[in-house]
């Protein structure tokens, strides 16, 4: 060959060329996902004065935020429930804890009729599945009593009761999705 003719490359070199192509696109894009997430900012209740990371909250107290418990209400949220929203909630909490103690895991017609025989009328219940779609056990059954605006909502998991009161959803019901 000669000086001015541009030599091709070998078939050998070309695959080097390629595999260090194919791996570097997976590097490219790790890093790039990488790139993408940002790290936590940091925040300081009480920086130094003389530290380089500027402190969001200097000053202030840290205030405590309160613990929230599943199915546990705020301490004036009793207070502020209806005679009857209360009385609902009283009800399906004694109904659950009932058939807890007799069964774990009811079952979803179980629960519902058991509900039902405590004077919470039928077009008021909502349960929840208490099989999936492949037979197997729930984690957890969850049901619903509507009263006027307000849902109180009972759960059962891993043999213990949880009962909390909210808003009826802009559908009309207590859950989302569907439920017997």
């Amino acid at each position: 060959m000669s000086r001015g003719t541009p030599r091709k490359p070998s078939g050998r070199r070309q695959q080097a060329g390629s595999r260090g192509l194919l791996l570097a696109v997976p590097l490219l894009v790790a890093g790039l996902v990488a790139g993408c997430t940002a790290p936590a900012p940091v925040v300081s209740a009480s920086a130094p004065a003389s530290s380089p990371i500027p402190s969001r909250t200097a000053g202030a107290t840290p205030k405590a935020s309160p613990a929230i418990t599943p199915g546990a209400a705020s301490p004036g949220a009793s207070a502020s429930l209806s005679p009857g929203t209360a009385a609902l909630k009283q009800t399906v909490e004694s109904v659950l804890k009932t058939v807890v103690a007799t069964t774990p895991k009811p079952a979803q017609d179980a629960l519902r009729s058991q509900l039902v025989s405590a004077g919470i009328p039928a077009s008021a219940v909502e349960v929840s599945a208490s099989k999936t779609p492949t037979g197997l056990d729930v984690d957890a059954i969850e049901t619903a009593a509507k009263l006027d605006k307000d849902c109180v909502m009972g759960e059962i998991r891993d043999g213990q009761v949880s009962v909390s009161v909210l808003p009826v959803l802009a559908s009309g019901k207590c859950f989302v999705g569907d439920s017997h």
